[in-house]
């Protein structure tokens, strides 16, 4: 019984906390919220011992087929002949993010795979959720991603005002048209059966982090077919995956744990505003082999925060088709390249030290 309270502590405590976030517009509430609950309550020994293991692989399950559901045949259509400057920024974007991750693993208290996969630009929830599978820490992963999340975010407004003065007195008039949904209950079917077919599938193909990108994969491929009949995750299950992954990195805290981690923060966010202002220069890059403005060029190459890019690209008249169809390009490549990149970097790192410092990794 003592158990079952303290689920439900953590549960009450963090759909409190999702809530006002939520309205605040901080991305991925949910999991943000689970994570710092997570933290404070297992630092106060009122957490539970940690997640079931099948639990976390549903919630990885959940993630990627919504993520798989941001691609469309009109996002990747808007790209035209620009598709190739598109993926070559998206690979610059890559291999800056893995540089700094290395930089950021020759940290004592960080791997080389830990630091690879905490400062990958792009789908910070997903590598959150694979991260402990990949056999990194998913706690630093998952504070120093939600660190650049958090600085891309807010740093936008200022940047879009003062760098490139945008004018925000008229909206686009080339937003994303959103095409009929399935029903909830077909969703609902569809879903099921993309994550138990995708993740086994994954596992026997061994694809790193099979539980997210298997079923990740196959939604889309029946989005880009157009065998999706409107597919669409219901927003409690999205939230339920957020919340069990954040509590999944949350409640593995310790007071020496999070000591470590506060000891990395000075040097992950030196290098997260490095690696904003490197993908800034790729922007420009791409804004003139597209024939993009500056500003979309930056939008269409911003290190995060998808959803307030796309709100910003709406407010300012940008071309917002092709500046979503380059972010999703660009979180496919780090979700799906990214894992295997940093595997790499851990058997560069291996040879280096043997191991993780037990300081980082104990309880991961």
């Amino acid at each position: 019984m003592k158990r079952f309270a303290k689920w439900v502590l953590l549960l009450a405590v963090s759909v409190a906390v999702t809530v006002p976030l939520t309205l605040a517009g901080v991305p991925s509430a949910a999991l943000f919220a689970a994570l710092v609950v997570g933290i404070a309550l297992a630092l106060a020994g009122l957490a539970p011992a940690g997640v079931p293991r099948r639990a976390g692989v549903a919630a990885q399950g959940v993630l990627g087929v919504y993520i798989g559901t941001m691609v469309s045949q009109n996002a990747v259509g808007a790209l035209g002949p620009n598709w190739l400057p598109v993926l070559g920024v998206a690979v610059g974007t890559l291999l800056l993010s893995v540089l700094a991750g290395a930089l950021l693993g020759l940290h004592r208290d960080v791997s080389p795979l830990t630091g690879s996969l905490a400062l990958v630009a792009g789908g910070a929830s997903g590598l959150v959720a694979i991260a402990r599978e990949l056999g990194g820490d998913d706690r630093v992963v998952s504070v120093v991603q939600y660190l650049r999340v958090a600085l891309v975010t807010a740093s936008m407004p200022l940047v879009v005002t003062l760098v490139y003065h945008a004018d925000k007195t008229h909206g686009s008039a080339g937003v994303l048209h959103e095409s009929a949904t399935a029903p909830w209950y077909l969703s609902l079917v569809m879903l099921v059966g993309l994550v138990l077919v995708g993740s086994t599938a994954g596992r026997l193909i061994r694809l790193p982090g099979a539980g997210l990108l298997g079923p990740l994969a196959l939604t889309v491929v029946l989005q880009l077919t157009g065998l999706s009949f409107g597919l669409s995750v219901p927003a409690v299950l999205v939230q339920a995956g957020y919340l069990v992954i954040g509590w999944q990195a949350g409640l593995a805290f310790t007071p020496e744990s999070l000591r470590a981690v506060a000891r990395i923060l000075p040097t992950a966010l030196a290098l997260i505003v490095v690696l904003g202002v490197a993908t800034a220069g790729l922007g420009v890059a791409l804004a003139h082999l597209a024939g993009l403005t500056p500003l979309e060029g930056y939008l269409a190459t911003s290190p995060g925060g998808v959803y307030a890019v796309l709100a910003t690209a709406v407010e300012t008249g940008s071309n917002v088709t092709f500046v979503i169809a380059a972010q999703v390009v660009r979180i496919l490549l780090m979700l799906f390249v990214a894992p295997l990149l940093a595997r790499g970097m851990a058997r560069l790192g291996g040879r280096r030290r043997t191991a993780e410092p037990a300081v980082v990794t104990a309880g991961s």
